[in-house]
């Protein structure tokens, strides 16, 4: 919309007399103005009741948490109950300043998230690609659906975690898609990969990636996205890992990973947990595409 009003605008500029020229030139400033606080209300809003700010949704009783408290949903510190997202504000104004900012870069690619639980990250990038008016790119969507898989034999940095017992991590894809439904955001824009990451992420139907969020805990599958996955995020893509900071295996993968193919750029610290960089020039890091 904003294109086609600046079009209007300069071509109209050769017929009419000066006055109106600046007359015209305050109106569209002043249109864009109004888009812009009308799309940061929407993310603002949408934001809130993902991660059960808005509603002040009460932790699931596995978290321990005597009842609702905002330092704890501000950091993502607990498990809402309800809302779909546990990454908290931090985060997950994190995952929508990366989107906004790729699609302001024109960094070509679409979104992708391994490790989605309820889909509340998901959303959010679907919901950023509304409020811009993007129809070129798309959310995927990778999970097993089911919850974490036990630790595979023969991978020590997994040895001993016990996140498959978890039962409040298995979320089932329909209720996901029941979750984006829900806030109008369930289309063809949006693309679902059902099973486990060493699977489905070889042949993710993906050729460019803009941004890549990891949330998958373990050594395992964190290297499994790294691995299929990052060769394809684009130079200026954004590449976030949920929990560098809390999960050592999680961060091991990383850490070997970014050694392995003399990746330099930046870790960002977003919270007590999470962390992303943008991904700079290949060449100079020796990033090699594995099949």
């Amino acid at each position: 919309m904003n294109r086609l009003v600046a079009a209007l605008v300069t071509a109209s500029r050769a017929v009419r007399p000066a006055a109106f020229r600046v007359k015209d030139r305050a109106e569209v400033e002043r249109l864009e103005a109004d888009t812009a606080r009308m799309r940061a209300a929407y993310l603002d809003l949408m934001r809130d009741s993902l991660i059960g700010r808005l509603n002040e949704d009460p932790p699931l009783p596995a978290c321990k948490v005597d009842g609702y408290r905002e330092e704890f949903r501000e950091n993502g510190w607990d498990w809402p109950s309800k809302a779909p997202s546990m990454i908290g504000a931090k985060r997950m104004n994190n995952v929508r300043s990366e989107c906004e900012r790729v699609i302001k870069a024109d960094v070509p690619g679409d979104f992708m998230e391994t490790g989605v639980w309820r889909g509340g990250a998901c959303i959010m990038m679907r919901a950023v690609l509304k409020a811009y008016h993007v129809a070129d790119r798309r959310v995927i969507a990778a999970d097993s659906f089911a919850g974490l898989p036990p630790p595979s034999e023969g991978i020590a940095a997994d040895a001993g975690a016990d996140f498959h017992t978890y039962k409040d991590f298995a979320v089932p894809l329909d209720e996901v898609k029941a979750a984006f439904a829900r806030y109008g955001l369930l289309d063809d824009q949006v693309v679902f990969l059902e099973g486990l990451f060493r699977d489905t992420l070889p042949t993710a139907p993906t050729d460019a990636l803009a941004l890549l969020r990891l949330d998958g805990d373990m050594y395992e599958s964190t290297m499994d996205g790294l691995v299929h996955l990052y060769h394809k995020l684009s130079l200026g893509g954004t590449l976030i890992v949920d929990d560098y900071y809390l999960f050592e295996a999680h961060r091991k993968a990383v850490d070997e990973f970014r050694d392995a193919h003399r990746i330099a750029n930046p870790i960002i610290q977003i919270d007590h947990y999470g962390g992303y960089w943008i991904k700079g020039d290949g060449r100079a890091q020796g990033i090699a595409v594995r099949s």
